[in-house]
């Protein structure tokens, strides 16, 4: 009895592990735009008040809104809504500690229990989105 026990504890610890391993990256949907329009603007539950365009020299310019949108359909479950980290790390302040290449490789490649998105977002996606977390100082 003492055996099934510990296999059952086991099997939970794995399982466990398997579904919070499965939950970043969330979902595959490539779309760039679920939110809903309003008089020609997104309008979306966001992690950040900056809807519009941002004109961060390092970043280059940044489709907030359709950043956000890529944001929370694939990295909130492993970020956070308010990108305070969790399963992933803080990237509130990201911005500051690495540069526009190092954050745009990371989504790429990911790397550090962080899964690639090559292949699941666009380069447009993924530059916009490098570019929005850039500005996160």
């Amino acid at each position: 009895m003492k055996v099934k026990s510990k296999w059952l504890m086991v099997s939970a610890a794995g399982l466990t592990l398997a579904l919070s391993i499965s939950a970043c990256g969330g979902n595959n949907n490539n779309s760039s735009n679920t939110g809903t329009t309003n008089g020609g603007n997104t309008s979306t539950n966001t992690p950040s008040t900056n809807t519009g365009t941002n004109n961060n020299p390092a970043a280059g310019t940044v489709d907030a809104s359709a950043a956000e949108t890529v944001y929370k359909a694939n990295c909130v479950s492993c970020h956070a809504t308010d990108l305070s980290g969790g399963v992933g790390p803080n990237l509130q302040k990201i911005g500051g500690t690495k540069s526009l290449d190092e954050i745009s490789t990371q989504i790429q490649n990911g790397g550090g229990g962080m899964p690639a998105f090559k292949g699941q977002l666009t380069d447009a996606e993924i530059s916009n989105l490098s570019g929005w977390l850039k500005s996160k100082t």
